[in-house]
């Protein structure tokens, strides 16, 4: 009778997750955490999007803070860019 077994455990897929970051290679487990208290109506749409997006919470809520960055004025847009990137380089 011929072993299998290696070639069960061949084609097995890594167990867990894979990772699932904004980009590539990079792991939510790795990002800093935020907690937050939202109205009850805001908390559930955040479910709903995310449930009919089919986007975890946290992509839903990065999307939300792209787009209200890019309706802000130019000259706003700026300031947040660049205090953004001051506020990344200090940690």
């Amino acid at each position: 009778m011929p072993d299998n077994h290696d070639s069960k455990t061949k084609d097995r897929r890594p167990v867990g997750r894979p990772p699932a970051g904004a980009r590539a290679g990079e792991k939510v487990k790795d990002y800093p955490q935020l907690s937050i208290r939202l109205p009850l109506e805001v908390k559930a749409r955040l479910n709903a999007l995310s449930a009919v997006t089919g986007l975890s919470q946290w992509r839903v809520i990065v999307e939300a803070v792209k787009c209200f960055s890019d309706d802000l004025p130019k000259n706003e847009r700026e300031l947040v860019a660049g205090l953004s990137e001051q506020l990344m380089k200090a940690g």
